[in-house]
This record gives C-alpha cells, sequence and structure tokens, in this order.
C-alpha cells in the first residue's frame, strides 16, 4: 500500500510514519502540513490511501478531500482527528472517508485500521481482476452467472473486517460443504461433526482429524472476536454505522458488543475475555448465504 499523509502536526505525521514503516504495513510516498500543499503532489503520486487530519490551516480534511475528487483522484480516505460528533462523521461518510483514526494517535488504532483497508483493497481489486478475467471468456449470449457460496460469504465476512483471518477460510469451507450436501433444511448440523468435515476436506488423515478439528475450532474463534472487535469499533465511532446496525444485532449478543463498545472507549488496556457464540455467528452466517444465493438464482 501507498500512503500520503496530511497533517499540520509534525509530531502526528512522524508518528504515522514510524507506524506504518516499523509494522511494514506499505510505503510513504509523501507529506503535507496542510490540504493546499498536498492536492498537486497526491494528483502526481496517485497514492492507495491518504491519511488526512480533519482541522487544518489554510484548507481542512472536508476541503481538500472534495477537491482531490473534483480533479478526479479515485484513492482512499481516512480521516485524522480528536473531534468525533455525529454530525462531522456523516459529513465525512458523505465524501467517501473510509475510517476514522483517533487522536491521540493509539498505535495498535492505527495498525488495525490500515491493516483492515489494506485487505479490502486487496479483496477489491482480486475480485476486480476475476471479473474482468471472466467477461473476456463470456460469450455475450450467456446470462450473468449468480455469485457462488464463496463469493457471497467473502463478502459478508469482508463487511465484518474479518477476510485475512485463517478462522475465515474454514468457515467459508465449511459453507461450501454445507451447500454441496444440498439439505433443504438451514439448521446447522453440530459443530463437531463440521469441524471433522472441513478437516477431511483439507486431506486431513484419520489419526490427525481430532486435533485439525480442535485447531480449526480455535481459528474460527479468533476469527468471530476479531470481528466483535470490529464492529464494536464501528459502532464506538458512529452507531449509526450501516454495518454496525446491520451486523452487529444479527451475529453477537448486544451485551457482549456494549461490553467491547465500553472498553475502546475507555481505552483500556485490560484484556477482557469476550464471550460469542460460534454456533449462532455460524448459523446467521449460513442462513444468509443460502438466501443472498438463491436470491440469484
Amino acid at each position: 500500500m501507498r500512503y500520503f499523509i496530511i497533517d499540520d502536526d509534525m509530531a502526528s505525521r512522524k508518528m504515522l510514519e514510524k507506524i506504518i514503516v516499523e509494522e511494514e504495513i506499505g510505503h510513504i510516498i509523501g507529506m503535507a502540513e496542510n490540504g493546499q500543499k498536498a492536492i498537486q503532489s497526491i494528483l502526481s503520486t496517485r497514492p492507495d490511501f491518504v491519511l488526512i487530519d480533519f482541522l487544518m490551516p489554510e484548507m481542512d480534511g472536508i476541503e481538500t478531500i472534495e477537491q482531490l475528487r473534483m480533479q478526479g483522484f479515485k484513492g482512499k480516505f481516512i480521516m485524522i482527528s480528536q473531534i468525533v460528533n455525529k454530525e462531522m462523521v456523516g459529513e465525512a461518510y458523505e465524501k467517501g472517508v473510509e475510517f476514522f483514526i483517533h487522536k491521540p494517535i493509539n498505535r495498535i488504532e492505527v495498525q488495525s485500521i490500515l491493516k483492515r483497508t489494506a485487505e479490502q483493497f486487496h479483496l477489491k481489486h482480486s475480485l476486480l481482476t476475476i471479473r474482468e478475467s471472466l467477461s473476456h471468456i463470456e460469450s455475450s449470449h450467456f446470462t450473468q452467472k449468480p455469485r457462488s457460496v464463496r463469493e457471497i460469504a467473502l463478502s459478508i465476512l469482508n463487511d465484518m473486517g474479518i477476510i485475512g483471518e485463517a478462522g475465515s477460510k474454514d468457515m467459508v469451507l465449511m459453507l461450501e460443504i454445507l451447500m454441496n450436501r444440498n439439505n433443504s433444511s438451514t439448521v446447522l448440523p453440530p459443530l463437531k461433526e463440521l469441524y471433522e468435515a472441513v478437516a477431511i476436506s483439507k486431506g486431513t488423515d484419520g489419526v490427525n482429524i481430532k486435533k485439525e478439528s480442535k485447531s480449526i475450532e480455535q481459528r474460527i474463534r479468533r476469527a468471530i472476536i476479531a470481528a466483535l472487535n470490529n464492529l464494536a469499533s464501528f459502532g464506538t465511532i458512529d452507531y449509526t454505522n450501516p454495518k454496525f446496525e446491520y451486523y452487529a444485532p444479527r451475529y453477537f449478543d448486544l451485551q457482549e458488543i456494549r461490553a467491547q463498545m465500553r472498553k475502546i472507549e475507555s481505552d483500556s488496556n485490560e484484556t477482557m475475555k469476550a464471550k460469542i457464540n460460534i454456533k449462532k455467528f455460524l448459523q446467521v452466517l449460513y442462513v444468509e448465504t443460502i438466501e443472498n444465493f438463491r436470491q440469484r438464482l
């Protein structure tokens, strides 16, 4: 990923640069202290992401985004701000801001957001490449094929920010196995049976199926916890975020979401064990995938 940083605070610019370089998240291709000085450099270098401060002298973050969009810039924006209110958040989202990074800058928050947006960026481009490749081999008389179970599931998991988690791959494989059984029931079989089915489909030998099943369970658990944390972050920044409003009440117990939001708001470093219901998450994911798949038939 190629990043451009706009912030009137030199300490903030240097801190963001240090995090991105040290964590090998991407490359810094330019920095500026305000929007007016940044526009020409951004238009000439075309970064993938612009990290932009909300409040700056001469030209603030929203004005800079508007100017760049008017001049044809297609990159993504991540807003940096210590002031967060619903009006500002709403305006920023309308202008195309993807995420917010709060001030004072928190290293863990920056890593999480930049890695998440990079995953979404790569996924989008991978899907575009696949679609472009398919368009070359499709005859004009073919009707458009429905999206596959894999694509539908990956789209849902991507919305929750966990497409890069190892457990997400296990969940997608699990859904494909269930769909291939041609079972009209939408009720999940026992989780143990599903873990073993995934292990067998990966070519695990009989001796190690139990061990691999346990590993699959742990990977899926970690992925679901990551989804809980991501949705809680969405809700903390903006309670009306559409992804938060849609996924949080369907896939999780709202009490757990609120508890995680309180932890984020308090900026506590205390480790809190999240309570999740794997069966509920997989059941909702399965039903939603089936419904989306059938709508495209």
